[in-house]
């Protein structure tokens, strides 16, 4: 009963963590959408009208780190980390048990790596909120250091979870994820 109940908890968190880093990836979508158009609007303006968009390399500095660290958490989710799989993947045909007992322990390395950085941040977070600091050049372009800080902390200890998640509730056969474009034509 305990275990049952226990396993039902941790799929129900699971399911939850998961579509905070889909609706995360989402939002760094749009942020990229957002980016795309600020760089066009600067192109047009300082072309057309030789008055380039002030801020424009702010706003691409504050974007990027926005959109990795909301893109982040669902590339975790889906196991398209950048990392080399192939060792687990050649001696997984052969030793399945060493390659999932590898698997775990870079998972639960992963998720302690992210529950130090979510620690880290979130002093800096707090920091940044209390002096309203700011990043960019007074009169041209500014914006508050604190969104950036919440991200990368929300984002972190997302990650932390999701890495967690995978050490206590792991596949027997792990699988790899195939994107369409990647798939084999027959």
């Amino acid at each position: 009963m305990t275990t049952s109940v226990f396993g039902k908890t941790l799929r129900a968190l699971s399911g939850i963590a998961s579509t905070t880093a889909i609706g995360a990836n989402a939002v760094g979508t749009l942020v990229v959408l957002g980016l795309v158009l600020i760089v066009n609007f600067d192109v047009v303006a300082r072309g057309v009208f030789n008055a380039p968009f002030r801020g424009a390399y702010e706003v691409v500095q504050f974007a990027m780190v926005l959109i990795v660290f909301l893109q982040l958490p669902d590339v975790v989710r889906v196991n398209r980390l950048t990392r080399s799989d192939g060792f687990l993947v050649v001696i997984g045909h052969r030793f399945p048990r060493f390659a999932n007992m590898l698997r775990h322990v870079i998972d639960t390395i992963s998720a302690i790596f992210m529950t130090l950085v979510a620690i880290t941040i979130w002093p800096e977070f707090l920091e940044m909120l209390d002096t309203r600091d700011y990043f960019g050049v007074p009169g041209i372009f500014t914006a508050p250091w604190w969104p950036i800080k919440l991200t990368i902390f929300a984002s972190a200890t997302l990650c932390a979870l999701l890495f967690a998640f995978k050490v206590l509730s792991p596949a027997e056969k792990p699988e790899l994820i195939r994107a369409p474009e990647h798939e084999d034509k027959e």
